[in-house]
């Protein structure tokens, strides 16, 4: 499975991975929730979301049938980690590219 942040905790039922990320202003959410919006067009996923002023609450579960974790969603998991992490670090491209491996 490709790498993703130790952020992210898994959970067992229903299964699926867990992730709080925190951010410094409405700002950062607001882009944060645009670029997750365009990733989740591009990849056909869809995670459940919950968000505030500054910190976005995702769950990333498993397709109906599924009983483990897969590829899509580790794969989706590790975009929103290169999201987050560029937001949070202000230096964010605009447009992360879902072809980008990290």
């Amino acid at each position: 499975m490709p790498a993703i942040s130790e952020k992210w905790v898994e959970r067992k039922r229903p299964i699926r991975l867990e992730r709080r990320i925190e951010f410094s202003d409405y700002d950062q959410t607001r882009d944060f929730l645009d670029r997750a919006a365009e990733i989740s067009e591009a990849e056909g996923f869809y995670p459940d979301l919950s968000f505030s002023r500054t910190h976005v609450s995702l769950a990333l579960h498993v397709d109906e049938g599924e009983t483990e974790l897969g590829e899509k969603l580790f794969r989706y998991a590790q975009l929103i980690d290169v999201i987050a992490s560029a937001i949070q670090n202000e230096a964010a491209p605009k447009g992360v590219s879902t072809d980008e491996r990290s």
